[in-house]
C-alpha cells in the first residue's frame, strides 16, 4: 500500500535567459506519514536544487496506479473507471480511480495507460487524461515501480 504525497518545494531557479526566479515546484513522494514525506523530500531534492529551498506545502495525493515510461519527461493524471455489472439491477456500476503516467505527450500517456492495463480482467474506460505540474516522482524503491515500454 502506497501513501502518496505532493510536496511543494520553493527555491530560486535560473531561467533560460539567465535570470533568477523564485519558483514552487510539486514533487510526488511515497511516504508513510507527513513527517516522512518532508524528510524524504529534503533527501531527494538536495542533489537537484542549488542553494536554499523551503517545503511550502505537503498534501495527500490520491493515486491507485503509477506507470513509468523512460522516454517520458512529464506526468499525466488519468481518471479511469472500472466497469462492473450489478447482477441484481442489471445496470453498470463505475468505480473511478486515479492513475499517473509518465510520457512525452497526451497520446503517449494514454498509450502507456492502455499498455499498463493489459491483462486486466475488468472492463474499464479512460475518462480523462491531463498533464500535471509534477516535476518528479520518488517511490520507496525501484522494485515497486512498473515501467511501461512502448
Amino acid at each position: 500500500m502506497h501513501n502518496w504525497f505532493i510536496s511543494k518545494v520553493q527555491h530560486e531557479k535560473i531561467l533560460e535567459n539567465g535570470m533568477q526566479k523564485k519558483v514552487t515546484e510539486p514533487y510526488l513522494i511515497d511516504a508513510l506519514s507527513w513527517t516522512e514525506a518532508e524528510a524524504r523530500t529534503i533527501e531527494e531534492i538536495k542533489p537537484y536544487v542549488s542553494g536554499e529551498f523551503t517545503i511550502v506545502d505537503i498534501s495527500r495525493y490520491p493515486l491507485n496506479e503509477l506507470f513509468f515510461n523512460k522516454n517520458g519527461d512529464r506526468f499525466y493524471k488519468a481518471v479511469v473507471a472500472f466497469i462492473a455489472l450489478d447482477e441484481r439491477s442489471g445496470s453498470e456500476k463505475k468505480t473511478k480511480v486515479n492513475m499517473l503516467a509518465q510520457a512525452s505527450d497526451l497520446q503517449i500517456a494514454k498509450d502507456v495507460i492502455v499498455k499498463g492495463m493489459e491483462g486486466t480482467l475488468v472492463d474499464y474506460e479512460i475518462i480523462e487524461v491531463k498533464e500535471t505540474l509534477i516535476m518528479d516522482v520518488f517511490p520507496f524503491s525501484d522494485t515497486e515501480v512498473r515501467t511501461i515500454t512502448l
